[in-house]
């Protein structure tokens, strides 16, 4: 069992990695990690002591002060290194440092000092090293106005505002899934690498970002079409999109029924990309699903019968009910990482159509199970 712990872990990068890290914990224990413990020498002496490997997550990405921006970064990798010290401890280190230690920003320069005092104390100390240089990273769930433009411009697209582009340039960009797995792959092998360059999986102008962010919104969240996603940066730019909707306010979505003396007729799904449909009849008060996953877009109709269809977000003990009724068609989707069901509460048997943008793959399934 590999003790883990991540500073920085209620952060954008450092929250992923710890649920990542979670759904496997035959092989990852996570050693528990707050803020305050850098003012509180006891706590993280005992928190260095307890870990078998620590990831440097914590940092302050923007401030008003370039002072205080500077010398936070500074200062917490300095509390983490004197606490490695002080206790003897010989883990294995990993620390995000940032592409821009090449571009001379202070926030570059800050995390360039940071990962050479720390690389200094692991070659004193006869221990493992990893300082990464990451370029931008995005996903679901990143924070708007400080992680990436790109949780920016989602978040102002979907409240109705026009984003700004200030310079439009290059963009090198990695997804936050494909980083995690860069890292956990460094926890399970380690290897003193010192200084590594992450590289990123994508470059595209801001503009051209905008532009399927833009065709994102007039598709699928004013008008409910299933965009065509055609390669595996669309996909993870769309994931990123809808994971800055509200889903308390957005869903469940009305069918548009079409009434006359032959009965009724329902456009389901409008989409260009494939995937997989399925229909179900469940019988009264069975419940199916309770899973999530990771990447996957999925659709949940109900056509006939009465449903509660509930989400809870990985990690969170919030759920959100949603009550359908065949009576008036409509539809939930699943947004990523966020556990699902749906139970039919009605008397009579629940007929619900199902649609995911890929086929099942039993060896990929990308299928965790969860009871909300």
């Amino acid at each position: 069992m590999l003790k883990v712990g991540i500073t920085g872990n209620r952060g954008f990068i450092g929250s992923y990695l710890k649920n990542v890290l979670s759904l496997n914990t035959n092989i990852f224990e996570i050693i528990p990690f707050e803020r305050s413990y850098f003012n509180e020498e006891k706590l993280l002496e005992k928190f260095v002591k307890d870990c078998h490997c620590i990831v440097h997550l914590a940092g302050v990405n923007r401030h008003e002060s370039d002072e205080y921006l500077y010398k936070e970064n500074i200062n917490i990798a300095e509390k983490l290194g004197s606490a490695i010290l002080k206790t003897k401890s010989t883990p294995h280190l990993i620390m995000a440092s940032s592409s821009q230690e090449v571009n001379a920003t202070v926030y570059g320069l800050a995390k360039q000092k940071a990962r050479l005092h720390l690389e200094q104390i692991a070659n004193e100390n006869g221990f493992k090293f990893n300082g990464l240089l990451i370029p931008n990273v995005f996903g679901p769930f990143s924070e708007p106005n400080y992680n990436t433009f790109i949780a920016t411009f989602c978040k102002q697209l979907i409240e109705g505002n026009a984003p700004n582009i200030l310079i439009d340039k290059n963009v090198s960009l990695i997804y936050i899934d494909e980083l995690v797995k860069e890292i956990v792959d460094l926890i399970e092998k380690p290897a003193n690498l010192q200084k590594q360059q992450i590289k990123a999986t994508s470059e595209i102008k801001v503009n051209d970002v905008l532009e399927k962010l833009k065709y994102f919104k007039d598709v699928y969240y004013i008008n409910g079409v299933i965009p065509n996603l055609q390669n595996v940066f669309e996909l993870q730019l769309f994931n990123t999109f809808r994971s800055f909707i509200d889903y308390k306010e957005h869903f469940p979505i009305p069918l548009k029924s079409n009434l006359d003396q032959r009965g009724n007729f329902v456009e389901l799904i409008k989409t260009d990309i494939g995937g997989q449909f399925s229909f179900s009849t469940t019988m009264p008060n069975i419940t199916r699903g309770n899973h999530f996953h990771t990447r996957k877009v999925e659709r949940f109709m109900v056509l006939k019968g009465k449903a509660l269809i509930q989400l809870r977000k990985y990690g969170s003990d919030e759920v959100l009910n949603f009550e359908l009724d065949g009576e008036h068609p409509s539809y939930v989707d699943m947004p990523v990482w966020y556990i699902h069901n749906i139970k039919n509460i009605g008397e009579e048997v629940l007929f619900t159509n199902f649609w995911i943008n890929e086929a099942y793959n039993p060896a990929d399934p990308d299928t965790y199970f969860e009871v909300i």
